[in-house]
């Protein structure tokens, strides 16, 4: 029982983050409307790239190098894709980020798998969005953001919960399973 309650009370340690981030991660996917309105900010209206002052149109050449000045150093890949939010884009791509240039007025986007961040063509920020849906729900299956682990860390915490779950399960019923056979003893010996 000494061992049983060590090991229940250590699992139970190491994998309260996961039940953390589990539960919340759980409660966005049964009520992500709900948990999105908290977290969404306003979001720019990218119909205003067309009034934009001095817009000018942009060459897959200029969309290049400004790829490239985003994203120093990197190898850029093409995308084939041509459009983005009903634009007209070029799309770069290097080591997981895409840059987005809208060839029509300037404006580009920095795209990874969590954010977009929304710039006017002369580099201003006028945007930064958050993809939570694919934040939270990584969490919930990796137990982690990145694919560092795979799903290593998820199925070491399923395996360690279940034991967890088990030895609790235990250690609840054996002083009640003992309690009773005390009392049985008591009124067999009262007898």
């Amino acid at each position: 029982m000494r061992l049983l309650k060590t090991v229940h009370g250590w699992l139970g340690v190491i994998v309260l983050p996961w039940v953390i981030i589990i539960g919340l991660t759980g409660l966005f996917l049964n009520h992500e409307r709900l948990v999105m309105r908290w977290l969404e900010g306003e979001s720019y209206d990218e119909a205003q790239f067309d009034a934009w002052p001095g817009v000018q149109p942009v060459s897959i050449a200029a969309a290049q190098v400004l790829a490239e000045r985003v994203l120093p150093g990197e190898a850029l890949t093409r995308g084939e894709d041509t459009r983005y939010h009903g634009r007209e884009a070029a799309i770069f791509e290097a080591g997981g980020t895409q840059v987005i240039v809208a060839l029509q007025t300037g404006h580009y986007w920095v795209k990874t798998d969590t954010s977009r961040v929304t710039h006017a063509p002369d580099g201003t920020v006028l945007e930064t969005r958050t993809y939570w849906e694919g934040i939270f729900k990584r969490l919930h299956v990796r137990g982690w953001v990145t694919s560092t682990f795979g799903t290593w860390l998820a199925d070491i915490t399923a395996a360690a919960m279940v034991v967890f779950g088990l030895s609790g399960i235990i250690l609840f019923l054996i002083p009640r399973q003992r309690r009773r056979q005390n009392r049985r003893n008591r009124r067999t010996a009262e007898a």
